[in-house]
């Protein structure tokens, strides 16, 4: 498994990218796609790696890829506030906070819709007066 931390020569992207390769499968392959949603939906999003698992930033954090043996898990700490007229978010709907949303294998992800939430967490951590 990935290193939960990095060393000399060792990139959050190349442990993310270990990561998807450990995972294979339809796993690997869904955080693949929503990773380089992320990417293309926010130029400039950090990735790091955090609690051994990838973590996209941008003035905070949008969003965690944590892989489940049933599901892909993209937690939002800030979900609650955003909006979602896709109802993207289906887990941790109780949650006062944060918000997820579970891929299991075969699931589709709506790409427009999920970049749009991603810029939505941008835009919801950006400080004031930037």
């Amino acid at each position: 498994m990935a290193k939960d931390t990095t060393t000399p020569g060792e990139s959050p992207a190349a442990l993310i990218d270990a990561r998807i390769q450990e995972l294979g499968g339809w796993r690997g392959q869904t955080l693949a796609r929503v990773r380089a949603l992320i990417l293309q939906a926010l130029p400039g999003v950090v990735e790091e790696w955090k609690w051994r698992v990838p973590v996209w930033s941008h003035h905070g954090i949008l969003c965690t890829g944590e892989a489940y043996k049933t599901a892909v898990k993209l937690t939002f700490p800030k979900g609650a506030s955003l909006p979602d007229p896709s109802a993207l978010f289906n887990a941790s709907l109780e949650g006062h906070t944060r918000r997820a949303i579970d891929l299991h294998e075969g699931d589709t992800v709506d790409a427009d819709a999920f970049q749009t939430l991603i810029r939505a967490a941008a835009v919801l951590n950006k400080p004031p007066g930037r």
